[in-house]
């Protein structure tokens, strides 16, 4: 575009930009939120970043072209996915980007059909309810599906791969799965790759960011772990992360959960105590150690002696 169609005279104070579309709020809560996720938290600053000055840009008759949004979003369960989505569904929208901050969350099930002429309406309807806002593509590997010739994934990656293409303007797609599944599936369907704009990998929690996530957890329930609790727990996540099926945060919550009824079940058998509020914050370390993981660990553990002592 020719420098002369803006007016260079024109000023933006960018302070007063961002408090305007309040997406430095987002970003705050977005840092409250997840724990750790530096590399993912640095990202989407950036993004947010450049779609201010791409909406500034626009105001100013520099640019003309809508950038492209759709987004992959790759790591393992329970690493903040679905809540980044959430929050950057919230950065478009105040931005002007999309009309609506939704995010409609799918998988496989909601978009393909299980006979001929059931895909389509079944893809169709799927977007018709995202258009305007962020379509959340949870697994989206298993959209594709060679080794089943009678398998109908092709045709919603079809008619996905056109909608974002020809409604770009009104709708962002993010896709999401494991990482190197992720590498398989667009390396099979390269249109998918070519309309991403942003890749993001959500690494894997350390042991002390699970421990500092399992503590706000409990903060927002009011629940607390009494100091031998804490310990215990920090045992767990280590013996945890070990085991099959982990899943970062989400296993850290199921695990909260599980113990809260323990706590429940332990304060209910004594109806003769006098409870305190402390009392049923409180987690002991008991309500820990009754887990099936430090079962599992002790089991080891007497086999190992054992074969020394053989």
């Amino acid at each position: 575009m020719d420098m002369d169609t803006a007016d260079m005279t024109d000023t933006v104070n960018l302070r007063e930009e961002l408090e305007a579309v309040g997406i430095e709020e987002i970003l705050t809560q977005l840092d409250r939120e997840l724990i750790g996720l530096a590399p993912v938290k640095t990202r989407i600053r950036e993004i947010a970043s450049l779609l201010l000055i791409e909406r500034i840009r626009k105001r100013l008759n520099l640019t003309s072209e809508v950038p492209t949004l759709h987004m992959s979003f790759t790591g393992n369960p329970g690493t903040g996915k679905t809540t980044v989505a959430l929050r950057i569904a919230s950065i478009l929208h105040r931005l002007g980007f999309v009309r609506r901050g939704q995010v409609v969350s799918v998988t496989r099930d909601e978009l393909v059909g299980q006979y001929i002429g059931h895909t389509a309406p079944k893809t169709k309807e799927v977007l018709k309810k995202a258009m305007g806002g962020v379509l959340f593509i949870d697994e989206a590997y298993y959209l594709h599906r060679p080794d089943n010739e009678r398998d109908y994934g092709q045709e919603a990656i079809e008619i996905l791969l056109q909608v974002m293409e020809s409604q770009r303007e009104d709708l962002v797609v993010i896709l999401a799965g494991y990482g190197d599944r992720m590498d398989k599936f667009f390396a099979s369907n390269p249109g998918f790759r070519s309309r991403i704009a942003h890749h993001i990998d959500f690494p894997d929690y350390s042991e002390p960011e699970l421990l500092a996530i399992a503590e706000l957890m409990l903060g927002d329930m009011n629940y607390k772990f009494s100091a031998d609790a804490r310990e215990a727990f920090i045992r767990y996540i280590a013996l945890r992360k070990t085991q099959p099926l982990f899943s970062n945060a989400r296993s850290i919550r199921n695990a909260l959960d599980r113990m809260r009824l323990r706590q429940a079940n332990r304060l209910v058998a004594d109806l003769d105590r006098v409870l305190t509020a402390d009392d049923i914050m409180s987690l002991e370390a008991s309500d820990v150690l009754a887990s099936r993981v430090f079962l599992k660990d002790r089991s080891t553990v007497r086999s190992a002696e054992q074969a020394r002592d053989r």
